[in-house]
């Protein structure tokens, strides 16, 4: 075969391969349909929740379709808030581990874009040897010594025919969105963490609060039944019942400050602070909002705004696009290959006249037995597909059992505020008059404690009440997605989704 007859075949195949490589076997990768669902629960959501004359006691109204606010939090219209919010994305470990999980991501992608490119090798080598002539036949020959060098440079490309390596880079590419979708459900998750901690400390700051005012009156109750003791208007054993009484309010008070200590440690390791620093920020109801317009997304809207659920649907694309490396891998590799170089005895020489050397070749790979690990390989990428569709389904129930979950919720919580409230007013007017009455001899002393252990109870019991409304609204927002599409700083990975989809 002349070399022009070769050259001229190679001319034409060529074009063929590269026409051939256009295709890329294994499924071409199409995003999962949103739920055919109107509603998060049955029946239609109320259109504003139950009002309370306390501090968190204001109708909330819901409405549909409105979209989130990147800086949800800032709805509460706490300053201190705010400025811990800051200080946790800014220093917090747990989304800096995620940033640089993101970013290794997506230097994978840059690497895997390596393989459309050609391998640009340079070598370089010197040798001094004595060989001898029995090598080659001749025993009487005797020896010979000599130096030789070589300096050459290798180009090596793989034809990606039946798209295997734009697989693969489907595959890095879908696995960055997965790690950027992680890196947003990392700040959902420490943001709303920071929001319901808060509201932990404002409630349990309003419990040690109440407590001590319960510790007070009951003191001052105290010194009166003793004053009465004295004059023998009192018996001793309403002395020691309300000495009793005030032994167990007041045994409630260090479990409450110890949970207030470590809320407040939680808060720090939450900002990225040691627990010996301090910021200053506190936080009690009376200088936090209740946020009364809410969003509800649109069901259809949800899939796209829920970090876990693009998170999962990345990993199914990721799958998807292993089905293709797998079944890649079953069909026939071309490589193309070629140096160029000189080779001489003498370094002065290297690049004189007459040294040049040069190959071009190609090489065709075709797997024929390999004990069947191919076929199963292929098989074991379909299950995972089959797996990770499975997990993407299960996360997008759980998202909307979520919504659905804060919404109930949020409504229960406003109707067990206003009940708390009604019922504190009414224990605190039942105490006060069971007191007036005691003064006069009109009721026993047991009346009377009864009618301060409501009072205490109904005091604890609406704090608690008053927490729950709170942190359900930062639930609400979190399990809506946070609105973190609406942050400046987010890359937008939606382009590359459908780049890698439609490759």
């Amino acid at each position: 075969m002349t070399a022009a007859y070769r050259s001229k075949t190679l001319a034409v195949a060529l074009p063929m391969l590269l026409l051939v490589s256009g295709c890329a076997v294994g499924p071409d990768f199409k995003s999962p349909d949103a739920p055919a669902v109107k509603g998060y629960t049955r029946g239609k959501v109320p259109a504003q929740t139950a009002m309370a004359e306390t501090d968190g006691g204001a109708a909330q109204r819901f409405i549909e379709g409105q979209d989130i606010p990147a800086k949800w939090w800032e709805l509460f219209h706490s300053p201190a808030l705010n400025s811990l919010v800051k200080r946790a994305i800014r220093s917090n470990p747990s989304l800096q581990v995620a940033q640089a999980a993101l970013q290794e991501a997506q230097e994978n992608v840059y690497a895997g874009e390596g393989a459309f490119f050609p391998n640009i090798d340079a070598n370089g080598s010197a040798k001094h040897q004595k060989i001898s002539s029995s090598q080659f036949g001749r025993p009487n020959g005797g020896s010979y010594k000599y130096s030789l060098y070589n300096a050459s440079v290798s180009i090596s490309y793989v034809l990606d025919v039946f798209g295997g390596e734009r697989r693969q880079l489907e595959s890095l590419e879908a696995q960055r969105n997965y790690q950027q979708f992680q890196l947003e459900a990392a700040y959902l998750t420490l943001t709303a963490n920071v929001v319901t901690t808060a509201v932990k400390e404002a409630s349990l700051r309003a419990q040690v609060a109440a407590s001590r005012e319960i510790i007070k009156a009951e003191s001052e109750q105290l010194d009166v039944l003793k004053q009465q003791f004295a004059l023998g208007a009192a018996s001793k054993n309403n002395v020691l019942a309300q000495q009793a009484r005030l032994a167990q309010t007041k045994a409630t008070l260090p479990p409450l400050e110890k949970q207030l200590s470590l809320v407040r440690h939680q808060l720090k390791a939450l900002a990225g602070d040691f627990p010996s620093e301090d910021h200053g920020e506190t936080f009690d109801f009376s200088s936090m909002q209740l946020p009364q317009t809410l969003p509800v997304s649109l069901p259809s809207k949800l899939v796209e705004q829920r970090p876990d659920i693009r998170s999962a649907e990345a990993q199914l694309h990721q799958a998807s696009a292993q089905i293709g490396v797998a079944t890649a891998n079953m069909f026939p590799k071309l490589t193309l290959n070629g140096d160029y170089g000189t080779v001489s005895t003498k370094a002065g020489n290297l690049f004189s006249a007459n040294t040049g050397i040069w190959s071009v070749g190609a090489n065709l790979l075709q797997p024929l037995i390999h004990g069947g690990t191919l076929l199963h390989q292929r098989r074991a990428a379909v299950q995972a597909y089959k797996k990770a569709a499975a997990q993407y389904r299960g996360t997008v129930l759980t998202a909307f059992q979520n919504v659905a979950d804060a919404l109930r919720a949020l409504q229960s919580d406003a109707d067990a505020l206003k009940a708390q409230t009604e019922s504190l007013n009414s224990a605190s007017d039942s105490l006060e008059l069971s007191r007036q009455q005691y003064k006069v001899g009109a009721i026993s002393y047991i009346t009377l404690l009864d009618a301060q252990r409501t009072y205490e109870q109904a005091r604890i019991s609406r704090v608690q009440s008053q927490a729950d409304r709170y942190a359900d609204t930062a639930a609400l927002f979190q399990a809506l997605g946070g609105g973190w599409w609406n942050r400046d700083d987010v890359a937008n990975v939606s382009q590359a989704d459908e780049k890698a989809a439609g490759q």
